[in-house]
C-alpha cells in the first residue's frame, strides 16, 4: 500500500503529470513522469494508477492496480524526491504476471532516468546473481 503522501489522487494532477511530463512505454504499461525540483524539503515521490476498463473486468482491473501498486511501492525511495508518475496500464496487463509488469515498469523507468540501470527490486521477479561462485540461484537453476 502506498502511504497518502505518495499518491496521486485529484484529477488535476494526473492531468498535469500526463500532459507536462515525458512518458515510456512497454508492451503491457505506460509510465508518465513528471520531475520538479522540491524548493527546501525534500518531498516523496508521488504515484497514481490508470486502469481502463480496456484491460478488463472490475476483478482484473483490481488484480492489476494491486500488483502495480506493489511494484510501484518498491520502486519509490528510489526516484527522486518531488517526481510524480502515472502508471497507465495496457490491455495485455490483464494476462501478464507480477515479474512481467515488474521488468515492464523497470524498463519504462530507466528509459525515464529515474532509476538507475543496476536497480533490481526484490520480489519482483528479476533473476538475481548468486552471491558466490558454485551457488546456486533460486531463479537460475544452475549453479554458476
Amino acid at each position: 500500500m502506498l502511504p497518502a503522501a505518495a499518491r496521486l489522487r485529484r484529477s488535476e494532477d494526473f492531468r498535469v503529470v500526463m500532459r507536462r511530463g515525458t512518458r515510456a512505454g512497454k508492451r503491457r504499461l505506460v509510465v508518465h513522469a513528471l520531475t520538479t525540483d522540491p524548493p527546501g524539503a525534500a518531498l516523496t515521490a508521488r504515484a497514481g494508477f490508470v486502469v481502463s476498463k480496456a484491460v478488463g473486468n472490475s476483478v482484473v482491473r483490481h488484480r492489476v492496480s494491486r500488483q502495480l501498486r506493489h511494484l510501484v511501492s518498491a520502486r519509490l525511495g528510489t526516484l527522486p524526491p518531488g517526481s510524480s508518475l502515472v502508471v497507465r496500464a495496457l490491455p495485455p496487463a490483464a494476462t501478464a504476471t507480477s515479474a512481467e509488469l515488474g521488468s515492464d515498469l523497470d524498463a519504462s523507468l530507466r528509459r525515464l532516468g529515474l532509476l538507475p540501470t543496476a536497480h533490481r527490486a526484490e520480489g519482483d521477479g528479476a533473476l538475481r546473481q548468486p552471491a558466490r561462485p558454485g551457488d546456486v540461484s533460486l531463479d537460475h537453476g544452475s549453479a554458476v
